[in-house]
C-alpha cells in the first residue's frame, strides 16, 4: 500500500473510533432533561435537571486528567493498544449507564452509579482525543500536518450530529409516554452504542503501531516517565501552559457555545420545540463540518496561530448578536416567525396525538 493509501487508512479508523467516543459521550447531555426524570426523586424537576448536567460536567473535569494518564500510557506501550482501552471504556460505560435501574427502583444508588460511569467516559474520552490526534500527526509529513489531523478536529462535531440523529429517529418512532418510560426509548441509543463500539474494534484491532513510536521504541528512545520528563522542565511546562490556556480553553468556549449550548438555548429560551430545534443543529452542524478540514489545510499554508486567533475573535464578535436574533426571531414581536412556530408546534402535537392513538 503506498503512502497516501496508509494515511487514508490511518485517518479512517481514528475517525470511526473518535466519532463513536464523543457520540458515547454527547447522548448524555442530549437526553439530560429525560434522564433526570429517572435518576433523581420527583418533587423538583429543576434541582434533578440541574443535578443531571452537574453529572454530564463532570465527564468534562476528569477529562484533563484521561489526557494525562492514557497520554503516558501511549508513550509507554504505544498509540494502538491505549486507543482500544479507551474505546473499550468509554463503550463499556455508555452500555451500562443504558442499564442502570431508575431512582425508582434503586433510589441514591441510580445517580451515584451513573456518575462513576461518567467518570470513566471523561478519562476515556481525554484520552482518546488527544492519542488519535498524536496518531494520525505521527503518520503525516509536516507540511500536511494541519490537514491530516484536520479530521480528528470533525469527529467531535459529527458524534455530536449521530447522537441527535439516533435520538431524534428513536424519538419520532415511539409515543412520549414510550420514550420516557424508565425502560423507555431514551436508553436505545446507550445500547446501540455497543453495537458501534463493536464495529470499531474490530478496525483498530488492524491498525499499526505509529512509525514514530515504533522507530523510539527499536532505538531504545522512549520515555521512562513522560509526565515528569514533560512537567520537570520549565520550557515544557510552559508549552503546556500556553497550549491550555492561549489556545485550547478559548476554542473550548467557541465550540460548545455554538454546538452544545445552542441547542439548549433555543429549547430553553426560544421555546422551540425539540424536533425543530434539533434540525435546526443537525443543519447547522451538517454546513460546518467541512470547514474543520478547510482550514485544516488552510493551516497547512498559513500557520495555525492566526486561524485560531480569527476564529475565536469571531465568536467573541458574533455571538451576542447570533443569540439576540434567536431571541427577536421567536419570542420578540416578529410576528409572522411566530405564526409559523405556532403552525409547527400544532402540527407536531396533532402528530403526537395520531401516534398515540396508533400505540393504544
Amino acid at each position: 500500500m503506498n503512502e497516501n493509501g496508509i494515511i487514508r487508512r490511518v485517518i479512517a479508523a481514528s475517525s470511526v473510533g473518535t466519532m463513536i467516543e464523543w457520540y458515547d459521550f454527547y447522548i448524555f447531555g442530549m437526553l439530560a432533561k429525560t434522564i433526570s426524570t429517572q435518576f433523581f426523586p420527583e418533587g423538583n424537576s429543576t434541582a434533578a435537571l440541574l443535578s443531571t448536567l452537574a453529572i454530564f460536567a463532570a465527564g468534562f473535569i476528569v477529562r484533563p486528567f484521561g489526557a494525562l494518564v492514557f497520554g503516558r500510557l501511549g508513550d509507554l506501550i504505544g498509540r494502538k493498544h491505549t486507543f482500544l482501552v479507551t474505546l473499550l471504556l468509554m463503550g463499556g460505560s455508555t452500555f451500562l449507564i443504558g442499564l442502570v435501574p431508575g431512582y425508582k427502583s434503586i433510589g441514591i444508588a441510580a445517580p451515584i452509579i451513573v456518575l462513576l460511569l461518567r467518570l470513566i467516559q471523561g478519562l476515556a474520552l481525554g484520552g482518546e482525543y488527544g492519542g488519535a490526534a498524536t496518531y494520525v500527526a505521527e503518520h503525516s509529513p509536516a507540511h500536511k500536518r494541519g490537514f491530516y489531523t484536520s479530521w480528528i478536529q470533525t469527529t467531535a462535531t459529527l458524534g455530536l450530529f449521530v447522537a441527535l440523529g439516533i435520538i431524534m429517529a428513536v424519538k419520532l418512532n415511539m409515543s412520549d409516554a414510550s420514550f420516557n418510560a424508565e425502560w423507555g426509548g431514551w436508553r436505545y441509543p446507550f445500547w446501540i452504542s455497543i453495537l458501534l463500539v463493536a464495529v470499531s474494534v474490530y478496525i483498530r484491532l488492524k491498525m499499526s503501531e505509529s512509525p514514530l513510536f515504533s522507530k523510539l521504541k527499536e532505538e531504545g528512545k522512549t520515555s521512562v516517565n513522560p509526565l515528569k520528563e514533560s512537567f520537570s522542565h520549565k520550557a515544557n511546562f510552559k508549552m503546556v501552559l500556553v497550549a491550555l490556556f492561549g489556545a485550547v480553553m478559548g476554542q473550548g468556549v467557541i465550540w460548545y457555545t455554538g454546538q452544545f449550548y445552542a441547542q439548549n438555548f433555543l429549547e430553553t429560551k426560544c421555546n422551540l420545540e425539540f424536533e425543530q430545534s434539533r434540525t435546526i443543529m443537525l443543519w447547522a452542524i451538517a454546513f460546518a463540518t467541512p470547514f474543520f478540514v478547510f482550514f485544516g489545510w488552510l493551516s497547512d499554508r498559513i500557520g495555525r496561530k492566526w486561524i485560531m486567533l480569527a476564529g475565536m475573535l469571531l465568536g467573541v464578535i458574533l455571538y451576542r448578536p447570533i443569540f439576540s436574533t434567536f431571541l427577536k426571531d421567536t419570542r420578540s414581536g416578529n410576528y409572522e416567525n411566530k405564526l409559523v412556530i405556532e403552525k409547527y408546534n400544532l402540527l407536531s402535537r396533532t402528530a403526537q396525538l395520531t401516534k398515540d392513538r396508533k400505540t393504544h
